[in-house]
């Protein structure tokens, strides 16, 4: 069963067990792929990678909006958007820990030859295709920046000690 058909049927579920703050939640998955298909670059269907892509993106928005609510003293409002935020995740692939996103950055750094910050962009893509929505961007930025950081500082220090 394909996520789409998944979907569709948690929102079923949700309509019968009266669950609104679920049902809200699955509306908003649900409308954000209608306009993923209906997008005028789309062939009119979606895969499941770009549904993941959806369901990330729109987890993001809830926790910016969520964070930007209680900076505002507004926990009423940031409430339902951190359980819309959960109840979206839920539909997300299982999140790498950090320890096995660095062990796939690392190995992706040595793969490509990556030396310095120039080689970022391609490193972040290339661990994106291989982690396939089961790291958030941010993270895998991150990881990807302090070690590219991290073997610049190794090379100038190797190469200032070779130098005497």
């Amino acid at each position: 069963m394909g996520m789409l058909e998944n979907l569709d049927n948690e929102l079923k579920n949700a309509i019968k067990n009266k669950d609104s703050l679920k049902l809200d939640s699955l509306r908003a998955i649900k409308s954000a792929v209608l306009l993923a298909q209906t997008a005028k670059n789309s062939n009119g269907s979606i895969e499941d990678v770009e549904i993941i892509k959806l369901l990330q993106r729109l987890v993001k928005q809830r926790k910016e909006s969520a964070q930007i609510y209680r900076d505002q003293d507004r926990d009423d409002l940031a409430e339902p958007e951190e359980l819309q935020a959960e109840i979206i995740s839920s539909y997300l692939p299982e999140q790498l820990s950090e320890t096995e996103l660095l062990k796939i950055v690392r190995e992706t750094i040595s793969e490509i030859n990556a030396i310095g910050i120039k080689d970022m962009g391609k490193t972040i893509g290339m661990v994106n295709k291989k982690v396939s929505g089961k790291a958030e961007g941010k993270l895998i930025a991150s990881l990807v920046k302090k070690e590219l950081s991290e073997k610049i500082y190794f090379y100038r220090s190797h190469n200032q000690l070779n130098s005497f």
